[in-house]
């Protein structure tokens, strides 16, 4: 089996499985209990907590833990909204993920008025874009700092700039990008930022949103007092010490890895493109995250290809995991107005386990399934 889907989600690393393992059993205790075992788990929730921090140049008391980055996208777009009244404007890219677009759909029926910027061929949100359809009555501005079907990474820093001119708030869903390219809410100037444990090594149901401090915002869940009463739930203590252990071995590993990953996908491309025609890359070349390969082939249907990689040991898929069983191109060839008939799209996306051989492997089971199905016809 060629497991090419680590967009989706990443195996979890060794470094997170041991981290949590003693949290299911003896370190059990709830960390809001007054207890010496309760007061344990909340040192390890604390101290998880500035470990992730650290990992994004924030302050821990600036990080709120959530179960993924779905939930952390609709709380910063839903509960900026509710903490005030009298900015009535939000602008998202067209390209989101549909975690930011669906929250915004949903303010947009509340009596919002929602500008969505559409990005150029090349999967870019531009600056000057977001210029334009910023106001001086928007709250918001949602942006991801790398694109989770194509890999093109946003300049996150410069659309902030563009935000804060008109006092507006900026988030980024940095779902596909931390742990695998640097993220800094300091140098970018983010005010909100999304992520989620699994797709950086760490385990699925754990994430988090940067709030920076003095960010207006109401919380989503209500319950309890925890997280400094903004979000209620009893802390996933396995989960939040997974992601710090997970985080860290990434970040340790990303120079390296995502030289690595360059390389691998760059010689995947190379070998597609030569080995066959009716085949374009989508996504930019040059901002791109390492690990993402992006095409589209002329003349063949989208389910017929994946099934006949998945029958020959690929792991791919077209697009989003989260939109998987829907029919039609994925919103984002169609925002790049890359839309045509009779095209299969196909994510490769590369992680810690591929080797090379893998790769070469892959390529050549793409290469017959695309030959055999257009002859099929």
């Amino acid at each position: 089996m060629i497991y090419l889907d680590y967009a989706a989600t990443m195996p979890m690393r060794p470094e997170a499985v041991q981290a949590m393992l003693p949290y299911f059993t003896e370190r059990a205790a709830n960390a809001g209990a007054l207890h010496s075992a309760g007061r344990e788990a909340r040192r390890a929730v604390d101290d998880a907590r500035a470990a992730v921090a650290r990992g994004l140049n924030a302050d821990a008391a600036e990080l709120f833990w959530t179960s993924g980055g779905t939930e952390a996208d609709n709380w910063a777009l839903l509960g900026t909204a509710q903490a005030q009244k009298e900015r009535r404007h939000i602008v998202v890219s067209a390209i989101e993920h549909h975690a930011v677009l669906n929250p915004a759909q949903a303010l947009a029926r509340q009596g919002y008025e929602v500008t969505f910027v559409a990005p150029d061929r090349e999967g870019i949100i531009r600056a000057e874009a977001v210029e334009q359809a910023v106001r001086d009555d928007t709250l918001l501005v949602s942006v991801m700092t790398a694109n989770n079907e194509v890999g093109t990474l946003e300049p996150v820093a410069a659309i902030a700039a563009a935000a804060h001119a008109h006092g507006a708030l900026m988030h980024t869903d940095a779902v596909q990008a931390l742990g695998h390219i640097p993220v800094d809410v300091k140098e970018t100037g983010i005010d909100l930022l999304s992520f989620s444990s699994h797709k950086f090594g760490g385990p699925k149901g754990v994430g988090g949103l940067y709030v920076r401090r003095g960010t207006r915002i109401d919380p989503l869940i209500r319950g309890g007092a925890q997280e400094r009463g903004l979000r209620s739930g009893t802390e996933n203590v396995p989960g939040i010490v997974g992601t710090a252990a997970a985080l860290t071995a990434a970040l340790e590993r990303m120079p390296d890895e995502a030289k690595r990953l360059a390389a691998l996908r760059d010689r995947m491309m190379k070998a597609v493109l030569d080995g066959c025609g009716g085949v374009r890359v989508n996504g930019s070349l040059s901002q791109r995250l390492p690990g993402n390969l992006h095409l589209t082939f002329d003349g063949i249907g989208q389910d017929a290809l994946l099934m006949r990689l998945d029958f020959g040991g690929v792991m791919a898929s077209a697009g989003s995991a989260c939109t998987s069983g829907i029919r039609e191109r994925s919103h984002v060839i169609r925002a790049m107005g890359l839309d045509g008939d009779g095209q299969a799209d196909l994510r490769l996306t590369l992680g810690p386990d591929t080797t090379g051989e893998a790769c070469e492997e892959a390529v050549q089971k793409i290469l017959s399934a695309v030959f055999e199905l257009r002859n099929h016809h």
